[in-house]
């Protein structure tokens, strides 16, 4: 954003012939989905009347989807607000009292169901064997080890030797690998077990950094993400309420539902912006004022405005961005939208009218003996459920009854989105009665699943630094368009670059950067013409 302080000799500024105007600057915010809502909220609330939001879908929240079940809630999209300390969205839900916490203040719950701060984590083999818990704890140990090597490369500026191709993935096999091998205390049959759960921990990491596979993400950005301290918590009532509050004070008028975008014609003349409407068959005698942006929706309406803050997902901009702006972006631009990694991460959640699991089991953890060797977790599309890592048991059952989630990433949640609902409950159910051991484990009486990938409008559930990108990526998809040379340096702050301030120089939670987003300076200050707000990267958040 840029100060409105502009001295009336200025030439190389694009908001001064508005400002001269004395109105108030057209302000159009694409998405209306935390990012999206924040923003608008903070605009309205610093005086900046004049904005319209245009979603694409029906409703506000994103990839917030909380389906009501009964009595409760399930979340297809983000579920925990993870850590409190500083944290604006655990403020904004404890204030208005929605608040359950699922952790210990400061336990750091590893690899185990987020919806209960008790019970153990059974990790079963695709032979019917639970792996005995003291051999779980031993191997979860080492690979911590080694998960704590994966962050020095950012944190302490270590240097990334060639063998590891700077993957987090490559990386890690390799160390960990080496050292079970070398432990002249193991047979080989639990050696064999180790290198097999190696997989299962990657795929859990995989869903986590919502990554296709761990060889993809960069190990040198790698420990740039940092957790905020405090529990995690979850909100019962669902999550779509945090949404509720932020969109609660923003006029009916002001969001426009079933908006989808076909083009942005930035850094127009008024001649251009004359010829668009024409185009678009608009009334020809309303001859607009001059206006650097102009926002094409698919149903043939032109949007005109002063500046346009876009918070569309990375996938949606790999997906369209060569045909979603006229004229097309620089190609700096372009080339982080590329460098840069989304996935999918989807939930399936199955009900069963009783729990074939003890009581004390908290998430069942699918260990394939046969992968001990595995190089690449790509799966032909007839094995995608090989991707399939775990299955968390919903806690308390009072609330959910007997329900479990499971969690898939990369192509083959794809894969898994293609299926119907019959199918997959099948797959899933021959799944949990090999691992078990149970054959008598019943079909689910229902299935319930996400499917961010195959979304039109999301494209991906959240993005990662991939191998070849970095944080100076982020930072350069987000300078807003066009560049200028201008001493008065832009000011807003969004999704991405908010964490490369010195205040926030870590890369946290993806909904405290939404909340971030919508938090930029803003006094005496307006957007530029046109902001792209890449919504967040970072671990899991649904």
């Amino acid at each position: 954003m840029q100060s409105c302080e502009i001295s009336s000799d200025s030439t190389d500024d694009p908001l001064s012939s508005a400002l001269h105007r004395h109105r108030q600057p057209r302000i159009a915010v694409i998405g209306a989905g935390l990012a999206g809502l924040a923003t608008t909220k903070t605009l309205l609330e610093n005086g900046f009347t004049n904005v319209t939001v245009l979603e694409a879908s029906d409703h506000i929240g994103g990839r917030v989807q909380s389906i009501q079940h009964g009595k409760t809630t399930l979340e297809l999209g983000a579920t925990w607000i993870h850590g409190a300390n500083g944290n604006p969205i655990y403020h904004l839900a404890e204030d208005n009292g929605l608040l359950e916490h699922t952790t210990e203040e400061e336990r750091s719950v590893g690899r185990i169901s987020l919806y209960a701060k008790n019970g153990v984590a059974h990790y079963q083999t695709n032979n019917g064997k639970r792996i005995p818990k003291d051999l779980v704890e031993e191997f979860s140990d080492l690979y911590n080890e080694v998960y704590e090597l994966t962050q020095e490369f950012f944190q302490n500026g270590k240097p990334v030797g060639a063998e590891s191709q700077n993957s987090v993935g490559i990386f890690t096999r390799d160390v960990v690998r080496k050292k079970i091998m070398l432990d002249p205390y193991d047979s080989e049959g639990t050696k064999k077990l180790k290198l097999s759960m190696l997989q299962q921990y990657l795929k859990v990491e995989s869903c986590e950094s919502s990554s296709p596979s761990m060889d993809e993400v960069s190990l040198s950005e790698f420990g740039e993400w940092t957790e905020i301290p405090g529990a995690h918590h979850v909100i019962p009532a669902g999550f779509i309420k945090v949404v509720e509050i932020l969109a609660q004070d923003i006029p009916s008028h002001v969001l426009h539902f079933s908006k989808p975008v076909r083009r942005i014609h930035w850094n127009c003349s008024s001649h251009d912006t004359e010829e668009i409407v024409d185009q678009a068959d608009h009334n020809q005698d309303q001859r607009p004022s001059p206006s650097p942006v102009c926002v094409e929706c698919e149903d043939g309406e032109c949007l005109l405005a002063d500046h346009v803050i876009i918070t569309a997902s990375l996938g949606v901009l790999k997906k369209a961005h060569e045909t979603l702006f006229s004229p097309g972006l620089p190609l700096d631009k372009a080339q982080a939208i590329q460098k840069l990694g989304i996935s999918t991460t989807d939930k399936i959640f199955l009900e069963f009218a009783e729990p074939f699991w003890s009581p004390e089991c908290n998430s069942i953890q699918f260990v394939w003996e046969d992968e001990a060797q595995l190089e690449s977790q790509a799966y032909p599309e007839e094995l995608w459920y090989r991707k399939i890592c775990s299955f968390d048991v919903l806690y308390p059952p009072e609330r959910y009854g007997h329900m479990l989630s499971g969690w898939i990433c990369g192509e083959e949640a794809l894969c898994m989105e293609k299926c119907d609902d019959e199918t997959v409950a099948e797959i899933c159910t021959e799944l949990l009665r090999q691992f078990t051991g149970n054959q008598n484990i019943p079909k689910p009486r229902r299935i319930l699943r996400s499917s961010w990938g195959s979304n039109p409008y999301i494209r991906g559930s959240y993005s990662f630094t991939r191998v070849g990108s970095s944080g100076r990526d982020v930072e350069k998809l987000a300078e807003p368009l066009p560049y200028i040379k201008n001493t008065k340096a832009p000011n807003f702050q969004n999704t991405e670059t908010a964490k490369k301030k010195p205040k926030h120089n870590r890369c946290f939670h993806n909904l405290y950067r939404y909340c971030l987003l919508g938090r930029p300076p803003i006094e005496n200050t307006i957007p530029l013409p046109m902001v792209l707000c890449c919504q967040g990267r970072g671990r899991q958040t649904a």
